[in-house]
């Protein structure tokens, strides 16, 4: 192969794959939305860390975001659910084959409205997800109604003021068990990319809110989940950087400026910091989160990180082989032993 050739050949991964190899299909989106530049955050950090996309499976609900996983990885497997019950479908799927990696993308309303009750169990059992929310404060396909995220005295592109307080996805996802929880930009790609490698990798419910601007219905002036109001309102807690287990784990970190923490498998997520901020206290990062909501900030980078809780398959004693994948002989009881369970009920 001449260097002129070799040169016009697409970079490819570890995998040999090229990201246009994790690309889906067009986006229907409305054209500047924040939540097709989440895709590209998707499809970088799966190229980065050499996924296959055919171990993957994606879930989503109803709403503007559950568009989104048709845009990325068109050779994994994908479950459209009903409205608010993603989390449930996932949690069923999880049980069936816990050794396929799910990614999750929902909304605010499909989240913290219609399915807030799946999604908290979801999170106190520490199912292994990579779950993304898409959070613009809106019901974007419905024409703009606010969310159960939009902020309290924001005012609707009609004019109208929200009247209740928002639910604050970060702390109810730190309060409810999630084990990985962080928050990010839509335009940030640098510190988005890295936070959904090290979500992917991490063995439990990782959830990351993703603030993303409705250029539609929620992108005026009065507006807290506007681009011009997150831009001026976000408050940066980390560096993030991740580094897979298939790369040299080198650094020359001044002391008392980085926090490295070592992912299940193998890999690191390193936080440079620009805040007094350990993400492995719980309290400390409930009081920040709580103090960020009083001032008006949104908090990005990874708020709160546990590596220590057993995920929801290691709970439940899972074997290594996929309970989908067992025959009857395994799954069902023989006459014989059905006999002798019956027989010990008699005494």
């Amino acid at each position: 192969m001449t260097e002129a050739a070799r040169q016009s050949q697409p970079e490819v991964n570890r995998l040999n794959l090229s990201k246009k190899e994790y690309v889906g299909s067009d986006s229907t989106m409305c054209k500047g939305c924040g939540h097709d530049a989440i895709t590209a955050s998707i499809i970088q950090a799966c190229y980065d860390v050499s996924i296959d996309p055919m171990r993957v499976v994606k879930f989503s609900g109803i709403g503007c975001s559950s568009k989104t996983t048709n845009y990325f990885m068109n050779q994994a497997f994908g479950i459209n659910g009903i409205h608010g019950r993603m989390s449930a479908i996932a949690t069923g799927s999880g049980l069936a084959n816990h050794t396929l990696l799910p990614i999750g993308v929902s909304g605010d309303g499909d989240t913290a409205s219609i399915g807030l009750g799946n999604f908290i169990h979801m999170m106190r059992r520490n199912l292994r997800i990579t779950y993304i929310v898409e959070n613009n404060g809106v019901y974007g396909l419905t024409k703009g109604q606010f969310s159960a995220t939009a902020d309290l005295g924001t005012k609707a592109k009609k004019g109208w003021e929200n009247p209740w307080e928002a639910i604050d996805l970060a702390s109810l996802g730190v309060l409810m068990g999630a084990t990985f929880v962080a928050r990010s930009f839509s335009g940030d790609r640098k510190q988005l990319a890295p936070l959904i490698e090290a979500a992917m990798m991490h063995n439990g419910t990782a959830m990351l809110d993703v603030l993303s601007p409705c250029v539609t219905f929620n992108d005026h002036e009065g507006s807290t989940k506007s681009l011009k109001y997150i831009r001026e309102h976000r408050d940066a807690l980390n560096e993030v950087g991740f580094i897979p287990e298939f790369q040299p784990i080198e650094a020359d970190y001044d002391e008392g400026s980085d926090y490295s923490v070592r992912m299940h498998d193998g890999g690191v997520v390193t936080l440079h910091k620009l805040k007094d901020h350990d993400p492995t206290d719980r309290m400390q990062v409930m009081t920040l989160l709580e103090q960020a909501r009083n001032e008006g900030k949104f908090l990005t980078g990874l708020i709160y990180i546990d590596e220590d809780k057993p995920s929801f398959a290691e709970q439940e004693n899972l074997g290594e082989e996929p309970l989908s994948m067992l025959s009857d002989d395994k799954l069902r009881p023989s006459h014989a032993a059905l006999d002798e369970i019956n027989a010990s009920l008699m005494h």
